[in-house]
């Protein structure tokens, strides 16, 4: 991938191709080198840009394309029951590397004993809402 910012630190602005298992004009995808599960996904635009809501409509659209791409290849490859698609987006919401990316991340049945709530977890004591605890 094209450098897109004189940042060396960041490590999305320089991607090597073989990382990279699909690409459009605006955007490319690669595996979580850190996955939760398998298949853990990432879709990232090729500009450096922090934040989701620094993106045009076209580079939205073309990550959102990616997305849907990438998800019918890991329905193929990885057969998993759910998924979770997930941006953090800024340092308070846990984000860790200051270039937008869209976590992709297959869910299996089992690997959570309860799955409910999803990205609620986030903060567990407020995670389960239903149970009235």
């Amino acid at each position: 991938m094209q450098k897109q910012t004189n940042d060396p630190i960041c490590p999305f602005c320089a991607l090597p191709d073989e990382r990279i298992v699909d690409r459009n004009d605006h955007g490319v995808v690669i595996r979580d080198r850190f996955p939760i599960s398998p298949g853990h996904t990432l879709i990232i635009p090729r500009a450096h840009k922090a934040s989701f809501f620094e993106i045009s409509a076209a580079e939205r659209e073309a990550l959102f394309d990616l997305l849907e791409q990438a998800k019918a290849e890991l329905d193929r490859q990885f057969t998993p029951h759910g998924y979770n698609i997930g941006i953090n987006d800024g340092a308070a919401a846990g984000q860790t590397v200051a270039h937008l990316h869209i976590h992709l991340i297959p869910r299996y049945g089992g690997d959570r004993a309860d799955p409910r709530g999803g990205v609620r977890w986030i903060i567990p004591e407020k995670a389960d809402y239903w149970s009235g605890r």
